[in-house]
This record gives structure tokens, C-alpha cells and sequence, in this order.
């Protein structure tokens, strides 16, 4: 009986141990975009609009779900390797302003426990998509990128906090 005692004080020890610390919730504060943030943003999409033109000619960004067949046809062609993080964030950039377009998105400066990032609100819920890193992380797993599931993904997400 008393082993038994012990043994089980031994295991309730180990496995607090061995339990990471729980964070702090932290939640989310959102601003505005600042005039840098908005230059920040059209430096980037402006990346993809150059390499759209430089590879198919195409005219520029509609910032619409007509961007979709030339930002799907960059990642498929793979425009931009698995190590140019900046660039696949531009693509996620683009692709932002695909999703605004779509579904009631819009730009603001999210602050969190990660730091402070552009992000698309959902309406004034602490929603936030972050397709800055959508496309680059998959694209750095070397997982398959489908925007247009993606958009899907999200819209079916989006209808929990309608």
C-alpha cells in the first residue's frame, strides 16, 4: 500500500513536471494601419505584381478573386522558393486583399503575444487571418498551397462568429 502511495505521488510529480507553463491569455489589441504600414503593404504587393508582369505579362492586381488564377499560377510555378520568406509573405499580402474582397475583411495592426503584425479583422471580433505567413509556412513545409481552398477554409471559419 504505501509503494503504491509512493508510486503515486512519483507519477503525479513527473507529470507536473513535465507539463509546459501555461502563458498568460493575452488579448489581441488592433490599430489602425499608420501610413508606414500602408507603404510596408504596397511594397509588398508590389513585389508580386512585378514578378506577375515579368512572367505572364499580366497588367497588374485587381485586389479581387480575379487575382486568384495568376497568384495560384506563381506558387504552382513556384515564382518563389521555400527560403524567400519576404516574397511568399508578399503572396500572402495579395492573397489578403483577395479574402478583404470576399468576405468582411478588412487590414489592421494586430499586437500580441507574437508582436505587432499587419493582420485582416474580422468586423471588431478578435478575429484575425493572418495570410502573411498563410502561404509562406505551407510553402516552407512543403505542403501544397490551394488558394482557392483557402478562401473556402476561411469563409466556413469566418461563419462560427457571424
Amino acid at each position: 500500500m504505501r509503494g503504491a502511495f509512493i508510486l503515486a505521488i512519483l507519477l503525479s510529480f513527473i507529470t507536473s513536471c513535465s507539463k509546459p507553463p501555461v502563458a498568460p491569455s493575452s488579448t489581441p489589441k488592433f490599430s489602425e494601419l499608420s501610413a508606414s504600414d500602408r507603404v510596408r503593404l504596397d511594397r509588398q504587393r508590389a513585389v508580386v505584381a512585378a514578378i506577375a508582369k515579368q512572367k505572364y505579362g499580366t497588367a497588374g492586381l485587381t485586389k479581387t478573386a480575379a487575382d486568384l488564377p495568376v497568384l495560384q499560377r506563381l506558387i504552382d510555378d513556384n515564382a518563389f522558393n521555400k527560403t524567400q520568406t519576404y516574397e511568399l509573405q508578399s503572396l500572402g499580402v495579395a492573397f489578403g486583399d483577395v479574402l478583404a474582397s470576399e468576405v468582411p475583411l478588412s487590414w489592421a495592426m494586430v499586437t500580441d503575444e507574437y508582436g505587432t503584425d499587419p493582420t485582416l479583422r474580422y468586423k471588431d471580433k478578435p478575429v484575425t487571418i493572418n495570410t502573411l505567413t498563410m502561404i509562406s509556412k505551407r510553402a516552407e513545409r512543403g505542403q501544397v498551397v490551394n488558394l482557392v481552398q483557402l478562401l473556402q477554409i476561411t469563409r466556413d471559419q469566418l461563419r462560427q462568429w457571424q
